[in-house]
């Protein structure tokens, strides 16, 4: 129970990678605020889960890209709780996935403030509890596809290289004061997202992956559970790619 008495948000919490986390934080001990949008039962069902295996989690409804709601969400939480010790910032943003010749500004600009303002607002939101505790773990969850092209994929992977840009400069800033900021960029993900793939595609990326598979969430989720942890604490500034070795 290396994680008791800690309390972590997750954003986008109910399904896929989100729910992954949220299942290995509280198993480790950690108290999950499941951070939901609009799909309350998914999110309940996964504090549902925790409660069940003897867990403390709740879940709250806020859009992440909005400042009066997530800062609303981080005073019930400072409320119930006391404390804030971590911040996986993991909220889906929809992109058009197109080529460059065939997309529209808009179509482009739209992922981008959507990803940077969700980064921005809740981590503006959570700094003020992590300065004041001398202590904090943010966890930003960006994508391979920031560092590595792929067809169709520009304004997807253009925001996650902003993202991952973000994350260092929040991690000079606030080291300091005890906060760290990190990286964790996962290739391909089984999930609910990722289901449009064709089995010829899915395939051809396993043949390009050294471990020979598509990742699961609960691969992630390690990965953002061991920057949360203790054993990261003089980690920060760092970008984790989790894609079995494929680069």
């Amino acid at each position: 129970m290396q994680l008791k008495g800690k309390v972590v948000i997750v954003t986008g919490g109910g399904r896929g990678i989100g729910k992954a986390a949220c299942l290995l934080l509280a198993a480790r001990g950690a108290t999950v605020v499941v951070n939901y949008l609009s799909n309350h039962r998914a999110a309940e069902s996964v504090v549902s889960n925790i409660r069940s295996a003897d867990g403390e989690a709740i879940s709250l409804q806020a859009d992440v890209r909005s400042q009066e709601q997530f800062s609303q969400l981080v005073a019930s939480v400072k409320e119930a709780y006391g404390r804030i010790d971590g911040l996986v910032c993991n909220a889906n943003m929809n992109f058009a996935a197109k080529p460059f010749a065939e997309m529209t500004w808009e179509e482009f600009s739209q992922k981008l403030n959507d990803e940077l303002q969700a980064a921005f607002v809740t981590t503006k939101a959570v700094i003020p509890s992590m300065m004041e505790q001398k202590a904090g773990r943010i966890i930003y969850i960006s994508s391979s596809l920031g560092k590595n092209p792929s067809p169709y994929m520009i304004a997807h992977g253009t925001a996650k290289g902003g993202l991952d840009s973000f994350s260092s400069y929040i991690a000079q800033e606030f080291g300091p004061q005890g906060v760290t900021a990190n990286v964790v960029a996962p290739g391909l993900v089984q999930t609910d997202a990722t289901a449009f793939l064709s089995d010829t595609d899915r395939q051809m990326i396993i043949n390009f992956t050294p471990l020979r598979r598509v990742a699961n969430p609960d691969d992630v989720a390690g990965a953002i559970a061991f920057l949360i942890g203790d054993d990261s604490r003089f980690v920060t500034g760092t970008y984790l790619p989790v894609t079995g070795g494929k680069f």
